[in-house]
């Protein structure tokens, strides 16, 4: 069963999280507060970051695929009035829609992405959108003192997309092979494998189900599985909760060298 979310879909929760990230900033007694899981950043900066971040994608996106990436020229600050703040959010995510109904999914599009498992196209930019208002919300949940887990088609989505997007590279792994398994308890697993030819996933059989063909064996097999609901699996790689907050199976260790590594493509 497939966790990609279709164009369309993707749209609308880009949207619902946007409105969400609203509803926390407008609940915040003060936009001065330090954000607990970006503590470099107050609610404002958090809020800045949101707008000019979609801003500048809508521009990136409206651009065409033959350009690089793009500033939102002449777009308007992030005003301190927490009314006019909350309408410049709103202009901004919709400015972002805007362009990505005009481009639809399959044009081309700039992406920092390179040779990961997303390809450079709009759709895969709403697919990253999502998950950076998704998590960024929750970011603003948790200052208000409200933090929600992630809406589970949105995390379930964020886990593969985190995956192909975030993790995906060519560069040669410099540690002894391994994999990470990540185990949604909605159902959906996959695996990481890393290697001398990069790090690559893929979906496999949830535990208790029919196995994949050799999914265990092998120089590859797991050396970790990470267990969790999808929500707590979006927000454990995105470092917004501990290791020690889950059961984790293995070798823990393992995710210290995959923090760490930056490989060379």
């Amino acid at each position: 069963m497939t966790t990609t979310l279709t164009f369309p879909v993707l749209l609308r929760l880009i949207d619902e999280r946007s409105t969400a990230f609203r509803a926390a900033v407008a609940s915040a007694p003060s936009l001065d507060l330090q954000v607990p899981t970006c503590p470099e950043w107050t609610l404002f900066d958090l809020a800045q970051h949101i707008g000019e971040g979609r801003r500048a994608w809508a521009a990136t996106v409206a651009a065409g695929p033959a350009s690089a990436k793009s500033a939102a020229e002449g777009a308007p600050a992030a005003p301190r009035e927490r009314e006019a703040l909350l309408a410049w959010l709103a202009e901004s995510t919709e400015q972002l829609l805007d362009a990505l109904r005009e481009a639809g999914p399959d044009r081309g599009c700039w992406t920092w992405w390179g040779a990961s498992q997303s390809p450079p196209t709009c759709g895969a930019v709403a697919r990253h959108q999502l998950q950076q208002m998704a998590v960024h919300t929750y970011d603003a949940q948790i200052t208000v003192g409200a933090p929600e887990p992630l809406p589970v088609e949105v995390a379930l989505d964020g886990v593969e997309e985190f995956l192909f997007t975030c993790v995906a590279t060519t560069g040669a792994w410099p540690h002894k092979p391994t994999a990470f398994d990540f185990h949604a308890t909605e159902g959906h697993s996959w695996r990481l494998t890393v290697d001398g030819d990069g790090a690559r996933s893929t979906r496999i059989s949830a535990p208790g189900t029919t196995p994949v063909a050799a999914v265990d064996e092998g120089p590859n097999a797991a050396g970790v599985s990470v267990p969790g609901t999808a929500s707590e699996l979006v927000l454990f790689v995105y470092d917004r909760i501990p290791a020690d907050s889950l059961q984790i199976e293995g070798d823990a260790g393992l995710f210290d060298l995959l923090r760490a590594w930056e490989p060379e493509e």
